[in-house]
């Protein structure tokens, strides 16, 4: 099958011109999970509705039994087996999705932390109350055949529990953990937290970076980098410098792994900068969403198949899969089919490594290397010099994704064009009272129940309507940067647009959602290549976040002024006059 080997991998990189990056990750070497005949016969026969099921099902036996089985089958219908006995072949060789795994309390689970207090509206603060207990049905932890018969599963062991983002998510996610563990100190579980970040150190000591999800299908892949962000939030929340010192030298490790594998040099006037992007060089389906991938690549000229693929699992690492983000000065910028996600230098991914490196120095610092604490300092103030010179534009007082082929910023609209704002990678201070005009001129102020992910609906998930909690962060946070009172009150003010959303389809359904469509009044979002999810992790950790630091102000009903502005700010001085 094309890019099942490792040697196909590396002509894929060379065709795509990349051939200089250093050290790649190992590829997925599962011809069950990853790659081969039996996975690609199963999944095209789309004997379940979602490709994941099948990838998440453990084996019943070892896998050379399996494999042999499947070969045998196979040869007996000249490699072209009947549905039903496809199906009856799975049902005897593999067990049902979700067995490996055990629910699980945590045990630093308490009834009334400390931060419930400070919600004065008190139906928020039973929903506040609700939404501390869901850590309890998000709770898992491994079966110990996992650790013992590893073969038999797609699921990487970890040590310790952890909490999942919940529905066809039973594994813990890179990026989703952030706003989880976020949601977890509040909670006051700091154990959890630690034990959480524990595995990922894990991860990155056995594979030298963390994927995409807790997968081995994931392992070709990472997603956005906050391993370093974790670390500081729970050592900020124990002051546990020993377990800081005793695993600084993995956070170096995983930031290296962004450094040799995902770097890209940029000329601007008669200077290179050195800025990352997303970039999976691996081809072959995702298995998880094998038969969609499978279908797309039929749409395309044979030798095009590979390259699609690779960008495909860039996407994903993005944690933006999909969107039109990535299908800019594509061909056809509205299919999925023109995606170039490593074409592409993503603000975000940039910020979120200014911040690592801003951190790893106060690290160091703090550790009394001096030498070490420089190093990621020069880093820090280079990668923001690189970021003002390419990304940063001044008339729109904002920065942008840059577009390596076409040499330009795409000036579209997305919420993570703020990212360096809530990172901190910026030097004017004036930057977050530009970012409010920037929202303002780009109407974003007038969504009245979130701040949509992009302004083209596209279909896909990462695109208008819906709205994402952790973007809703990215850009309350960042304005609430500003020392001016104007800025700071929309701050206020799309937290309570957002925790309104949330908290109505709550009382409506009894259900957290892993995104929103903010269209028509604030439902369950849509789009992509799954229904939405209930649980759910992140969605959880912001809502928890935003109560949190406006927990006096924020109002569950209709206190708030009726008023309908066609940009927010507009209604700012009519409330600010009512008190």
């Amino acid at each position: 099958m094309p890019g099942s080997t490792w040697e196909l991998h590396l002509l894929l990189l060379l065709a795509l011109g990349l051939g200089s990056q250093q050290a790649l990750p190992p590829p997925c070497e599962s011809q069950i999970y990853c790659y081969g005949e039996l996975l690609h016969q199963v999944q095209m026969a789309k004997l379940y509705p979602d490709d994941k099921e099948f990838v998440d099902m453990p084996l019943s036996m070892a896998p050379d039994q399996v494999l042999q089985s499947f070969a045998e089958l196979a040869a007996s219908h000249n490699h072209s087996i009947p549905r039903q006995q496809l199906q009856e072949f799975v049902w005897e060789h593999f067990q049902a999705a979700g067995q490996e795994l055990e629910s699980w309390t945590p045990e630093d689970w308490k009834a009334s932390p400390q931060f419930l207090q400070k919600i004065s509206d008190a139906r928020l603060r039973t929903w506040a109350e609700q939404l501390h207990l869901l850590w309890k049905n998000l709770g898992k932890k491994m079966k110990p055949d996992v650790l013992s018969q590893p073969e038999r599963f797609s699921l990487i062991y970890s040590k310790n529990p952890f909490i999942v983002p919940g529905g066809r998510f039973l594994e813990f996610y890179y990026w989703d953990s952030y706003w989880v563990m976020e949601g977890l100190l509040l909670s006051e579980m700091t154990e959890t937290v630690k034990g959480m970040l524990q595995n990922f150190l894990d991860l990155v000591k056995d594979y030298g970076h963390i994927p995409n999800g807790g997968r081995v299908y994931y392992l070709q892949r990472s997603q956005p980098p906050l391993l370093t962000l974790m670390m500081d939030r729970y050592i900020n929340h124990t002051d546990d410098i020993t377990f800081l010192r005793e695993n600084i030298e993995t956070l170096a490790l995983e930031l290296n792994f962004w450094a040799e594998n995902r770097t890209i040099s940029v000329s601007s006037g008669e200077r290179n900068y050195t800025l990352n992007r997303y970039y999976v060089p691996y081809g072959g389906p995702r298995p998880e969403s094998y038969s969609k991938d499978a279908e797309l690549a039929d749409t395309l000229p044979e030798g095009s198949q590979e390259s699609l693929w690779a960008e495909l699992k860039s996407g994903a690492e993005s944690g933006w899969d999909f969107s039109s983000r990535w299908l800019v000065g594509g061909p056809d910028p509205d299919s999925l089919s023109s995606i170039r996600t490593s074409r592409m230098v993503p603000v975000d991914l940039n910020a979120f490594l200014c911040q690592a490196e801003e951190l790893m120095g106060n690290f160091y610092s703090r550790l009394g290397n001096n030498s070490q604490a420089t190093k990621y300092r020069n880093l820090r103030a280079q990668r923001e010099a690189a970021l003002t010179a390419l990304l940063w534009d001044e008339d729109k007082g904002s920065w942008f994704d840059y577009d390596l082929e076409n040499q330009r910023k795409n000036y579209e609209f997305y919420p993570s064009n703020l990212t360096p704002l809530w990172a901190g990678c910026f030097s004017d201070p004036g930057v977050a009272d530009r970012a409010l005009k920037y929202l303002e001129h780009s109407q974003i102020l007038s969504y009245r129940h979130g701040i949509p992910t992009s302004l083209r609906n596209t279909g896909q998930q990462w695109d208008f309507p819906n709205a994402w909690a952790p973007l809703q962060d990215v850009v309350i946070r960042g304005l609430a940067k500003s020392t001016s009172p104007q800025t700071q009150e929309v701050a206020f003010q799309l937290a309570q647009s957002w925790i309104r959303t949330n908290f109505d389809v709550y009382s409506q359904k009894s259900v957290m959602y892993e995104k929103y469509d903010i269209s028509n009044g604030g439902q369950p979002g849509g789009g992509g290549e799954y229904e939405v999810q209930e649980g759910f992790g992140w969605t959880n950790g912001v809502a928890l976040m935003f109560l949190d630091r406006y927990g006096d102000r924020l109002r569950s009903g209709t206190q708030l002024t009726t008023l309908a502005p066609q940009c927010l700010t507009a209604a700012l001085l009519f409330n600010l006059l009512l008190r």
